[in-house]
C-alpha cells in the first residue's frame, strides 16, 4: 500500500509539473472519486459582485488596478512578465494590488510577498498584495492574467474597466475538449485585451470580436549583453522544455540527431528542464534550470540558439539576440511578429530541413555573422520603459472611455 501511495505521489507531481488537468488533486488518500464538478465548478460561478459606490468615491485620485493571478511557483517566464509591468505601472503612478486565485501554496499575505520579493524581485513596498481575492475590493480597472483567473474577474462588477492581459493563446495548451473550450470561452467575456504581440492581437479581435491592444517584447538590459564567443567549438543551444508541448521538444531533439549526423565536432547544451532520462546519442551538456544571471554568457557562447515555439513567441529571442547569439525558431504568424529573416534563422517544421538550415548556417560563418549583428541592433532598439508607457496609456484611455459610457 505505502508503495501505491508513492506512485500516486509521484503522478501528482508528473501532472502538475506538465500543466496537465488538475483534477488528481481531487484525490485523496483514500482513493476517492474524482470530483469534476468540484474542481471546476468556479466556471459556473457567475453570481456578481456588485459596483461600491462608496469605495469608489473614495478611490479618487491615482488609478487603482487589481491583478487576478494564477497560482505560481519558482521560475515562471509568465508571472515574471505580470510582475514587471506591474512594477513599471506602479512607478508610472498607478497604485497596483497584486490576488492570488485559488492558490495551493501560500496560506498568509506576508508568506507570498516575501516569496514574491525574494523569486521575482518585488521590492516596491507600494504594490499591495494578497494571497487570495476573497478581500478584493473598488479599483478603477480590474485584470485578468490567465484563462482561470478571467472566471473571477467576469463575476467582478466593482470596477469601471475590465482588462486581459493576454500573453499566449491558452486554448493550444490543451487537446481540444474541455479545458481547450473553457479557456476559449474566456475571450467572449468582453474584457479589454492587452496582448503579448500583434498576433494575439488580431487574432483574437477577429475570431473572437474582442477589442485588443499589444505591447511588443523588451529584454532586462542588466541581465542580456553582448559578449564574444571565445572559441571556434561548434555550439547550439537547445530550449528543452519536453514538460511544455508547444515547445517542441521531440521535433528539435529529431532535428538536433539528424544535424549530428552532418556534423559530428558540435556540442549541444540542453536548458530549461533536466533531460538526464532521456536517451541522446550524441554529445551534449545538460543544463537543467539555469539561472538567469548565467543564461548570457551561455547564449552568446553559442552559434545558434534553437528556441522552437508553436503557439506565441516567448522573451527568450530578444535574450538571445540581446546577447550577441542568434535565434533558430520556428516560423509562422504566432513568431513571424517579431522574428524575420534578417534578425532570426526562420526555420520549417520538418526535421530534416530544420538540420539542413543550422548545417548551412554552421558552415557559413559570415551569413550567420550578418544575422548576429542585425539581431543585436534590433533587440538594442527596444525598451520595456516603453511598452510599460503603452501599457499604462491603454489603461487610462480604457478606463475613461468605460467611466463615460457608464
Amino acid at each position: 500500500m505505502r508503495k501505491i501511495k508513492n506512485i500516486v505521489k509521484k503522478v501528482h507531481k508528473v501532472f502538475k509539473e506538465e500543466g496537465m488537468s488538475g483534477v488528481l488533486n481531487k484525490i485523496d488518500e483514500n482513493y476517492s472519486k474524482i470530483d469534476v464538478i468540484g474542481f471546476y465548478g468556479y466556471t459556473l460561478d457567475n453570481d456578481k459582485i456588485p459596483l461600491n459606490n462608496l469605495e469608489k468615491d473614495k478611490a479618487k485620485g491615482s488609478t487603482v488596478l487589481n491583478w487576478v493571478v494564477p497560482d505560481l511557483d519558482i521560475g515562471s517566464g509568465g508571472h515574471m512578465n505580470i510582475f514587471r509591468f506591474i512594477t513599471y505601472l506602479e512607478n508610472l503612478g498607478m497604485h497596483n494590488r497584486i490576488y492570488l486565485y485559488k492558490s495551493q501554496r501560500f496560506q498568509t499575505d506576508e508568506q507570498l510577498r516575501e516569496f514574491l520579493k525574494v523569486y521575482y524581485n518585488i521590492g516596491n513596498d507600494k504594490i499591495e498584495i494578497f494571497c487570495s481575492v476573497e478581500s478584493m475590493g473598488f479599483a478603477h480597472g480590474t485584470i485578468a492574467t490567465g484563462w482561470q483567473t478571467a472566471y473571477h474577474v467576469r463575476k467582478f462588477d466593482n470596477t469601471i474597466s475590465k482588462f486581459y492581459f493576454i500573453q499566449d493563446y491558452e486554448p493550444y495548451f490543451y487537446p481540444i475538449g474541455s479545458e481547450f473550450l473553457l479557456a476559449e470561452n474566456t475571450y467572449r467575456f468582453g474584457f479589454r485585451g492587452i496582448t503579448a504581440g500583434n498576433w494575439l492581437k488580431k487574432k483574437l479581435n477577429e475570431e473572437y470580436g474582442m477589442r485588443t491592444e499589444s505591447y511588443q517584447f523588451s529584454y532586462d538590459h542588466t541581465l542580456y549583453r553582448p559578449k564574444m564567443k571565445k572559441d571556434q567549438v561548434n555550439r547550439i543551444f537547445f530550449y528543452a522544455r519536453p514538460v511544455t508541448p508547444r515547445r517542441s521538444f521531440e521535433l528539435g531533439l529529431l532535428a538536433l540527431f539528424e544535424l549530428y549526423k552532418k556534423v559530428k565536432e558540435m556540442e549541444v547544451i540542453f536548458a530549461g528542464w533536466d533531460v538526464s532520462n532521456y536517451e541522446i546519442p550524441f554529445h551534449h551538456v545538460n543544463g537543467g534550470n539555469i539561472r538567469l544571471e548565467k543564461l548570457s554568457d551561455i547564449y552568446s557562447q553559442c552559434d545558434i540558439c534553437l528556441v522552437m515555439s508553436t503557439t506565441n513567441l516567448s522573451l527568450l529571442p530578444l535574450e538571445i539576440m540581446a546577447s550577441n547569439s542568434v535565434v533558430a525558431c520556428t516560423k509562422g504568424p504566432h513568431n513571424n511578429w517579431l522574428i524575420n529573416e534578417d534578425n532570426s534563422i526562420v526555420l520549417s517544421c520538418d526535421p530534416i530541413e530544420i538540420a539542413n538550415d543550422l548545417e548551412y548556417y554552421l558552415n557559413n560563418k559570415e551569413n550567420l555573422n550578418e544575422i548576429r549583428r542585425k539581431g543585436l541592433e534590433f533587440a538594442q532598439g527596444t525598451s520595456w520603459d516603453a511598452e510599460a508607457k503603452k501599457v499604462y496609456d491603454i489603461i487610462e484611455k480604457g478606463i475613461q472611455e468605460d467611466e463615460k459610457g457608464q
